[in-house]
């Protein structure tokens, strides 16, 4: 499993809205990519505009091949990418470790 961690700035004001378009785009798009497994949307609470995106992708590839270069991309940053003050930045990283639970 791999973890995308998109780091994401939007307009002051727009939370609520983004917040709206993000969910929709997972369902109606990220969904439906293969190897994408789930993910979870964090809001800064000192900073409210900044938003940390993780997806839980298969493999690396099945982010920056198999989504990153088909036409559901251009469909995801058709819904999210209004409210991005700029392009989020962008990492990928796998478990070292955890505890229990």
């Amino acid at each position: 499993m791999v973890l995308e961690v998109a780091e994401i700035q939007i307009r002051a004001g727009e939370q609520q809205a983004f917040e709206a378009a993000l969910s929709r785009g997972v369902q109606t798009v990220i969904s439906q990519s293969k190897g994408y497994r789930g993910y979870r949307l964090e809001r800064g609470i000192e900073s409210p505009q900044r938003y940390l995106l993780l997806i839980e992708w298969d493999t690396l590839e099945n982010h920056t091949v198999d989504f990153r270069q088909s036409p559901s991309f251009a469909q995801w940053r058709a819904i999210v990418g209004p409210y991005f003050v700029e392009p989020p930045r962008v990492e990928h990283f796998e478990q070292a470790s955890a505890s229990p639970r």
